[in-house]
């Protein structure tokens, strides 16, 4: 199951009322991990979305759970939660995969996307809220990524939220010469941002971060100039683009502090370009008079360079998640209905092991080759049953007869609800 908000349902606004720090990822997925329904979760949070990838027996319980922790830790309402999917079994794995593909983007084909699935779930690895299936599902998820760029042209025709950063610049400046850049974190998309820009003719680059030594690092890379945070203002008033991407909680830029540096820049136009989730400059600053500044959601407008192209490369990529979802959902299901054959098996090998004590108090001793034979056949005779109810119970194509038979089975044989412990135990909660 699925359960998430993104661009598409929700504005920027919304999405950083939701959107789950780096710091507090950790904690959410044990306290998630440990709630009712949930037996594995991943946790994807950017700026674009914020995520919830579940395995579960009981999808009911565990949505509430999700929705229960929201409004503890978010101050989630109800009427929200219209901004929410909750997606389940085919449609979530399509979800998941077309995620994976950047074919669910902002930006259809955009890079970045591989590696936040890749560290959603190393993270929930190491905290261990991932088992058996949700490692299984994203590692498919990351094969069908693969498969959708490597047969599809939607990676040779992408663009990419820094290059939309460099196309509203333009559009503000038209030539980038000489114009100075000031980036207020310094990420991977704020770096990537400031070397499009240097490419398309920015003279200088200044780097702001929390820790110096991060920001001479990656102002070295870009042969631009760290800069001491509390030493910003005076390269505010002089930077023309700056380009904001910080993990701040709370705006760092306010009304007051842009009306302020317009007044010192003499009326010279100033490009912001604010790409973090939450916002780092108030959204106030819009209103100033010369100061032109863009959001996440801003650059979905600016993204229509090979949009044809980009298009019918994702046409091609949807076909090909659609039929690897198919197929991968069909072994899921016949997967699911494994812990209950095994303990089928179990349960007869139990009744054959005390009819054959029972027999052989009754009618032996027996010789070593006659004990031989009497365990090959009633092995045989198990062997027969479990094989042909485990083939019945593959091969249903509807889940909620697999799940009807599967029940049965368990009631008809007495057997101790062997999915769910077994899920349990796969998930690892702890181990």
């Amino acid at each position: 199951m699925v359960i998430g908000l993104n661009h598409r349902t929700a504005p920027v606004a919304v999405r950083e009322r939701f959107y789950i720090s780096e710091t507090r990822r950790c904690q959410a997925l044990v306290e998630l991990s440990n709630a009712e329904g949930i037996d594995e979760v991943v946790v994807l949070a950017t700026c674009n979305r914020t995520e919830f990838i579940l395995w579960s027996n009981e999808p009911s319980l565990a949505a509430n759970s999700i929705l229960g922790w929201l409004s503890r830790e978010y101050g989630l309402k109800l009427c929200e939660w219209q901004h929410f999917y909750r997606l389940l079994d085919e449609a979530a794995l399509v979800h998941i995969f077309r995620v994976a593909s950047s074919l669910d983007s902002m930006i259809i084909g955009e890079p970045q996307v591989v590696s936040q699935v890749k560290t959603a779930w190393a993270q929930a690895q190491q905290v261990g809220t991932t088992g058996h299936f949700l490692d299984a599902v994203l590692q498919k998820a990351l094969t069908v990524s693969k498969r959708v760029r490597n047969e599809t042209p939607i990676g040779a025709s992408a663009v990419s939220v820094p290059y939309a950063a460099v196309e509203l610049a333009k559009q503000i400046f038209g030539s980038l010469e000489d114009r100075v850049v000031l980036l207020l974190g310094a990420g991977k998309m704020s770096e990537l941002s400031a070397r499009y820009l240097v490419n398309s003719g920015a003279r200088q680059v200044r780097v702001i971060n929390r820790t110096f030594e991060h920001a001479a690092e990656v102002a070295e890379k870009l042969g631009g100039v760290p800069v001491a945070f509390e030493d910003r203002w005076p390269h505010l008033v002089e930077a023309d683009i700056v380009i904001s991407s910080t993990g701040c909680p709370h705006v760092i830029l306010t009304k007051d502090e842009a009306q302020r540096i317009v007044h010192e820049r003499g009326g010279r136009p100033l490009c912001l370009v604010d790409i973090a989730v939450p916002r780092d400059i108030d959204p106030a600053v819009k209103h100033v008079s010369g100061v032109f500044l863009y959001d996440v959601d801003d650059l979905e407008q600016v993204v229509k360079h090979n949009s044809g192209e980009r298009l019918a490369a994702a046409e091609e990529g949807q076909k090909i998640v659609a039929a690897e979802a198919r197929e991968f959902r069909r072994k899921l299901q016949a997967e699911r209905v494994v812990p209950t054959i095994v303990a089928l098996r179990q349960h007869l090998d139990e009744i054959c092991r005390q009819e054959l004590d029972s027999f052989s108090h009754e009618f032996g001793p027996f010789s070593q080759d006659e004990d031989r034979d009497l365990h090959t056949v009633t092995s045989r005779i198990t062997q027969r049953i479990a094989g042909s109810l485990a083939r019945e119970l593959k091969e249903l194509p509807e889940k909620m007869e697999q799940e009807k038979m599967t029940a049965a089975v368990q009631r008809l044989f007495h057997l101790s609800s062997p999915e769910k412990a077994l899920a349990g135990a796969t998930i690892g909660k702890g181990n």
